[in-house]
């Protein structure tokens, strides 16, 4: 072979390969549906940041969300659970099961003046379906305003168990 038609070659295979990993399911960012009868999610939360040169805390409301992403059936979130920095868990948001219609959403909220969590509290959210579903959206959105200067970001749940319990 020339070293010409090499480098084309590579070139070749390189961008078969390049656009390969572009096409391929965890790059399309969630585009193919996921059929679950229920999960168990974890979802970091922060409920403080330290911020600037001496690391103050910078406190932030959480909510959590829950997004029925099936048109057509109707989810049941079974807990709704916090738990602080050491695992401990500090709160039951939901003392009997809710239903989440098709394309509906639940949220719980944790101000920004309870700081009881720690700094990286998390989540514990279970759910399940009587039949398959597309598996829902669950994360927690982050805000904070302190003197004018406001910050917000969102931290998506990441599930740990599939089950149908």
């Amino acid at each position: 072979m020339k070293p010409s038609s090499l480098s084309l070659s590579s070139f070749l295979l390189s961008a078969a390969l390049v656009m390969t990993g572009l096409l391929s399911e965890k790059a399309l960012c969630g585009a193919t549906s996921i059929l679950s009868q229920g999960q168990h999610v974890y979802v970091p939360v922060y409920s403080s940041i330290r911020i600037g040169e001496l690391g103050r805390p910078y406190d932030l409301a959480v909510t959590l969300c829950v997004r029925n992403t099936d048109q057509t059936h109707t989810i049941t979130v079974t807990s709704a659970d916090y738990y602080d920095s050491n695992g401990k868990m500090l709160r039951r948001f939901l003392d009997a099961p809710r239903q989440v219609g098709p394309l509906a959403s639940v949220d719980f909220f944790i101000r920004a003046s309870d700081v009881s969590g720690g700094l990286f509290p998390s989540f514990l959210v279970k759910w399940k379906s009587s039949q398959k579903v597309n598996e829902p959206i669950i994360e927690a959105i982050m805000i904070g305003d302190k003197h004018g200067q406001g910050i917000s970001f969102a931290c998506p749940g990441k599930v740990i168990k599939e089950s149908s319990e």
